[in-house]
Formats: structure tokens, sequence, C-alpha cells
């Protein structure tokens, strides 16, 4: 046979079958995705409803673009664009008071809720089970939680895919002081209010009166300033909130100062610190009274850098770097308390507010998302 003509059915082969295992490859990828949009469809939990209840705190978008709300005391809620999905503790919730969803990289929704976190595969929720574990890791694929304002123990748990850990924080350098101050405080000093993952792979906690908490993936390290958890004029503010801006440098829970957050901590007698300089922020932000700078509860960078912080009462601030523009949230004449802001995975901003429901980002303002 001719050397060229062998040549080139070789090369034809080869073509043909790689156009046939790409495109096998991407039918079966498609069908996938839609089998596992089509779950809901044999479901036999849940019931379908018209509406949203109002005191919605969380959004979340899952891998299939399905929206899922979570309320403060009627459970949670799927949306996937025609129909909603109503889950409550009937239907195998610990509780209905939700604090956050997150999702792992095989589709598995977990709700974090009062009673503790339960996963959902698209059929059914199952409770996970903690146990009281020293085993601090950083993986990659691991989950973190925190269990904020119920009877259970406080976070954080790591979720490893087999075995969720309830973990212990190292002794902070302030705790025989704080409880010789506060004896009779109903919460830990170490209850972590926000949970967050920085563009090189640290887990950040914010605590609620012993600032803010570092895991490297070997040392637990500490930043504590008053002013993060003590609010001008009285009372405990803790650490809601952590962002890290474009410039890998982090704001946490107040516009006033941001961090520039250096790698190796500071090694003392008693305790381990991280290291820091502070720099000005958001000059001249203030209360809408005008007596205080602004503190924000939930923060999201969007797909060109810029954060958004929302705030409790104070609307939500945009920052580019340079500039603020500020965005009132409405319910006719009322503000709205907010409580969480999220990007979703086309862009888009989403607030979770108290009791006005759930708010979307139009562009221009934030309106109020009607099904």
């Amino acid at each position: 046979m001719n050397l060229s003509l062998l040549y080139f059915r070789t090369s034809l082969f080869f073509v043909v079958l790689s156009l046939t295992l790409s495109c096998s490859g991407q039918n079966k990828a498609i069908e996938s995705k839609k089998a596992a949009q089509s779950k809901n469809t044999s479901l036999t939990i849940g019931d379908t409803i018209s509406e949203l209840e109002k005191n919605i705190w969380i959004v979340f978008q899952d891998q299939n673009e399905n929206y899922w709300f979570g309320s403060d005391g009627s459970g949670v809620y799927q949306y996937d664009g025609e129909t909603i999905l109503h889950f409550t503790s009937k239907d195998g919730l610990s509780n209905d008071r939700i604090r956050g969803i997150k999702e792992d990289n095989f589709g598995n929704v977990f709700i974090t809720n009062l009673g503790g976190i339960d996963k959902f595969d698209g059929e059914k929720f199952t409770h996970l089970t903690a146990i009281e574990s020293n085993e601090w890791e950083l993986n990659p694929d691991d989950i973190w939680f925190s269990i904020l304002g119920g009877p259970l123990e406080t976070g954080p748990y790591r979720y490893d895919g087999k075995t969720l850990h309830h973990l212990k924080f190292p002794k902070h350098y302030m705790e025989d002081e704080y409880y010789d101050n506060h004896p009779n405080k109903s919460w830990s000093p170490y209850e972590p209010y926000t949970i967050f993952k920085d563009s090189k792979g640290n887990i950040w906690f914010g605590t609620s009166n012993f600032g803010l908490c570092r895991y490297d993936g070997k040392t637990v390290s500490w930043l504590y300033e008053e002013h993060l958890t003590m609010m001008e004029g009285g009372g405990s503010f803790g650490i809601r909130s952590i962002i890290e801006d474009r410039d890998e440098k982090f704001w946490i829970c107040n516009t006033n100062y941001r961090y520039d957050i250096q790698a190796i901590p500071i090694v003392e007698k008693d305790k381990i610190l991280i290291d820091y300089k502070r720099e000005k922020g958001m000059e001249n932000l203030k209360s809408f009274d005008g007596t205080s700078y602004l503190y924000f509860m939930s923060a999201v960078k969007d797909n060109a850098g810029d954060l958004w912080l929302a705030t409790y009462s104070e609307g939500v601030i945009k920052y580019d770097g340079t500039t603020t523009t500020r965005y009132s949230v409405k319910d006719g004449e009322k503000d709205v308390t907010l409580f969480s802001i999220y990007k979703d995975k086309e862009g888009n901003l989403w607030l979770g507010t108290h009791e006005s429901g759930v708010y979307k980002f139009n562009g221009n303002t934030f309106g109020k998302f009607k099904l």
C-alpha cells in the first residue's frame, strides 16, 4: 500500500475517533446535567408553593442553576426558574431556621440550621452527625460551617466528605480576662459569625468577641482590635463579614479601614498573632445621620473586582477601589434591614433581608424579586 495513503487513512481514523469521543463526552455531560435538573420531577418531599416568605436571609445558586432561599423560621425554598419547592422539618430538615447554604463538588447541597447541618442529595435530607475532633486540616475540597444562634455547640465544623469534625479553637490569649469580666454571657466569645476562604486558600473566622482568626493549614493566629467587635456608642457587633479586594487586602466588617495582612504570623510567649498593617479605608463614609462609620453584614466581589457591602440598615455600598456608590434599599418608604448579599453564577447580585423578602440588582437599583 502507498505510504502516503496509509498515513492519510491513519490520520483520518484518529481524527474521527477524537471527534467521536469528544461528542460522546459532551453528550454524557449534557445528559448528566439534564438528569440532575430533572430530579425535582421525582421528588417525594416538599410542597409546591406560589411565593416566598418575607424573612429570607440566605440566597444561593447550585451547580444545576437552581436557586435556594433560606428563611429564619419557615425552612428552605428551591426555585428552578418555574417551580418553587418548600422544604421544612416535616421533610427532613433538622430545624426551620436557616443560617447557611453550601454545595460540594458532587452537587450535594448542605443546609445549616439551628438543629445542625443537613445534606440534600437531590432526593432527601440526611442529618450530619458531628464528632468532637482536633483534626485541623486545610484540604481544598473540605467544607467549613458555623452554627450560629442555636442550642448546639458553636463551630467551626469541617466536613471532609465523610466525617463532620467539630473543632475547638486553641485558647485565645484574652479568654481568662473575658470570662472574669463577663461571667454570665449567654454566648461563646469564640462563636464564628462568618467563615471566609481567601485567594490563597486560608480559612478565616470572624468571631463574636475575640476578633479575627486565620487558619493557614499549620497555625491558628488571631487579630483583635476593639473597634472590629465593639461599635461606637457601645454594643457588640462582632466580626460579621470579611472580604478580600483586588489588591489582596482585607476589609473586616467596617468601611473605615482596610488591612494589609502578612503571611507569616507573629509568635509571642502566650499568643500567635496575625501580622498586619492597618490602612485608611473608605474615607468620609458615614451613616445616614452622620454619627458613625459603617459596618457591613455581608460582602461580595463582583465580576469586575469591585466590592459590594451590605450594611444592616444603611443600604448597600459599592467600592471600585477609588470611589463609593451608595444604594438605598426600600420597601415602599421603609428602609430594609439586610442580612446578606450574594453573587450568582451569572454575576447577578441578590440581597437576603430580615423581613422584606428577596431583592435583586437590575443594574441601577435593588428591587424586590418577584417570581
